[in-house]
């Protein structure tokens, strides 16, 4: 395998197990997650069930999303043979990886992180101290990996940042450069950022009251197709440049949706539809929605008609991140200074 400086090039990333996936996690994250398998890296990808619960979850319900998240997964093209698959939480170094980092990170590095003030709100005392110390979870995750890319959305850009940050006072405070590697985020796509079919100015999400604002994963045929005629437009043609969409955040999200699904750039997009009304652009984009996104719900069904395969298959994938993440947890525990028994 190729390697960055020290480091085999490895992938890893992780999804909340807290709703189903829609277009926007598809297209955000998942969608590069199954190219990046087939690419010239060691993929990991996980259930974060521990990041899940720094927010109360009921816990039947907690159990039933960690496999709808897995089939998912595999529904979308990962391949259990290729990636390794797990839950965050059948992995004990994540939780240990991350109290040390949690000493190293300073307080004020996690005061800037903005999506911890978007979570808690104006009642962040009432908010968990797993929900503060999220972001060190996080660096735990992929630095108890070595990883050296992460595929993930824009709205995870701080946070990886500060996993390079925690990664660089460590090797400094201990004496070990390089032990563990600056990582490389990956965002890419022509729809990273895919916003609310209700609402161009706000991220499409699990949480929105409505469910009209996402293409979920599970929906059908018939409510992709719905949804899209639904979708908030301007009474303006498309644009024929992309300066034209300035100003027009539904206009510019549905073009990143058509552009990201087709494989084409949006400049491609708008140089087939511009001038066209939404009457005629919105069949054609509901058309390769249902074309790319509806054989998923059909195939997560298939999946969960076996929950102890997914099981399994979780299990597995576990002994593999453990056989990978357990020596570089006992290295940072020597470099630390903390014993532990042969």
């Amino acid at each position: 395998m190729a390697e960055t400086g020290a480091h085999a090039r490895r992938v890893f990333s992780g999804v909340q197990p807290s709703g189903n996936l829609h277009l926007g996690n598809y297209l955000g994250a998942v969608k590069r997650f199954v190219e990046m398998q087939e690419e010239d890296y060691e993929t990991i990808y996980c259930m974060v069930d521990l990041h899940a619960i720094t927010v109360w979850q009921d816990p039947a319900q907690l159990k039933t999303a960690i496999r709808e998240l897995a089939a998912a997964f595999m529904a979308c093209g990962l391949d259990p043979e290729k990636s390794i698959l797990f839950n965050q939480s059948q992995a004990p170094a994540h939780a240990q990886l991350a109290w040390i980092f949690n000493c190293v990170a300073r307080i004020g590095w996690m005061n800037r992180m903005t999506q911890f003030k978007e979570k808690s709100g104006k009642n962040a005392e009432a908010s968990s101290l797993g929900l503060y110390c999220y972001p060190a979870l996080m660096a735990a995750d992929i630095l108890a990996y070595h990883a050296t890319h992460v595929p993930v959305g824009e709205d995870q850009k701080q946070h990886l940042e500060l996993t390079r940050d925690i990664a660089i006072k460590f090797n400094n405070d201990f004496s070990a450069p390089g032990f563990f590697p600056e990582v490389e985020p990956v965002i890419e796509g022509a729809a990273t950022r895919v916003m609310s079919l209700r609402d161009g100015t706000k991220k499409m999400s699990k949480s929105d009251p409505s469910d009209l604002s996402r293409i979920n994963l599970t929906d059908d045929a018939d409510a992709i197709s719905k949804k899209i005629r639904k979708a908030k437009t301007d009474p303006e043609p498309l644009p024929e440049a992309l300066s034209g969409l300035d100003g027009r955040p539904e206009a510019r999200n549905l073009v990143g949706i058509y552009a990201a699904l087709s494989g084409k750039g949006a400049a491609e997009v708008l140089a087939e539809w511009g001038g066209r009304e939404f009457s005629a652009f919105k069949p054609a984009l509901a058309d390769l929605a249902v074309e790319m996104v509806a054989p998923i719900a059909g195939r997560m069904r298939a999946y969960l008609a076996d929950p102890g395969e997914i099981d399994r298959i979780l299990g597995a994938g576990a002994m593999k991140a453990r056989a990978i993440s357990e020596p570089i947890l006992e290295k940072t525990y020597d470099l630390v200074g903390l014993l532990r028994s042969a």
